[in-house]
């Protein structure tokens, strides 16, 4: 059986792992702890194992290194006409040093708090309603500039700011929303004048090129009855000279049969009655006879009543 003495031992010998054991502080990923010694700052323990003196030493703040968001609620501010909105605004920060932002501000999240209401009065008290309204990048970049710049000695850096909502009262909303809507309705007028516009561009436009077309089809047609009547009257032309050629040649071949049978003067005379007699078929009302084939011509006309008289006896 063990003595007390040894019991005692083994006692002490366990406390002392466990208090060994209990002031192992391991620091995880984006934390860091701000250590004191007697009160006092001593370190700042990043990731890793680290061993706290018992007693001595003691963990004073743990802090959170990521980027952290702050919602606020909504600040009443006053514009520089008079006119009192809701404003609630989003901060986005990281602690940058923890020893300044453990010692350097009590309660650091109710400050950052009250200077953004501040500041944001600041602001738009120096501006109107209408360019508060459309001027939310100018406010949230002066406003990031000067609470950075305010918190740095915190140890606080702002990343960004957004006014998350502006709220102006109601009256103005109602006249905003009126507003909002009569200019929806101009759009909408114009976009129809617009589109009739268009429809009456596209109808002339068509008419113009159905115009064109029917113009050209007309030249079109013109052209081609001038070029057929032009072509009629060649080929009429042409079958007419080749008709009095055809007469000269055979004018000519006759002549040069006759030429070649060497005929006599009476030959010549009847041939010339014969010409008289077609002559005289014609539409001519005064025909000159020349000498020569008047006696020839009375010579036929007495043969002629002679050959009538035997005929008639005959009968």
């Amino acid at each position: 059986m063990p003595s007390i003495g040894t019991i005692a031992v083994i006692v002490l010998v366990v406390l002392i792992l466990l208090l060994i054991v209990s002031n192992i502080v391991i620091v995880q990923q984006s934390k860091a702890y701000v250590v004191e010694r007697l009160g006092a700052f001593r370190t700042v323990w990043n990731v890793g194992l680290h061993f706290k003196v018992p007693f001595v030493e003691r963990v004073a703040k743990k802090v959170s290194l990521k980027e952290q968001v702050a919602d606020f609620a909504p600040q009443p501010v006053i514009t520089k006409d008079n006119v009192t909105m809701q404003i609630d605004t989003v901060i986005y920060f990281q602690i940058t040093d923890p020893k300044l932002y453990t010692y350097g501000v009590e309660r650091p999240m109710n400050a950052i708090e009250n200077l953004t209401a501040t500041t944001l009065r600041n602001i738009i008290g120096d501006m109107e309603l209408d360019q508060s309204l459309t001027s939310r990048d100018t406010i949230n970049t002066r406003m990031r500039a000067i609470l950075d710049e305010a918190t740095d000695p915190w140890g606080i850096k702002v990343n960004r700011v957004e006014l998350k909502n502006i709220i102006p009262p109601k009256e103005i909303q109602n006249a905003m929303e009126k507003q909002m809507k009569a200019e929806r309705e101009r759009r909408e007028s114009i976009l129809q004048a617009e589109g009739q516009k268009a429809s009456q561009i596209l109808v002339a436009e068509g008419e113009k090129e159905s115009a064109i077309l029917r113009a050209d089809a007309a030249k079109q047609a013109a052209i081609l009855k001038a070029q057929g009547e032009k072509e009629a009257r060649i080929m009429a032309a042409e079958a007419e000279a080749q008709a009095i050629a055809q007469v000269q040649q055979a004018t000519a071949d006759a002549l040069k049969l006759l030429n070649a049978a060497n005929p006599n003067d009476q030959v010549i005379k009847l041939r010339a009655l014969e010409t008289m007699t077609k002559v005289a078929d014609g539409q001519s009302t005064k025909i000159i006879i020349p000498s020569e084939i008047q006696g020839l011509a009375g010579l036929a006309a007495s043969a002629k009543a002679l050959l009538e008289d035997d005929g008639s006896a005959k009968k």
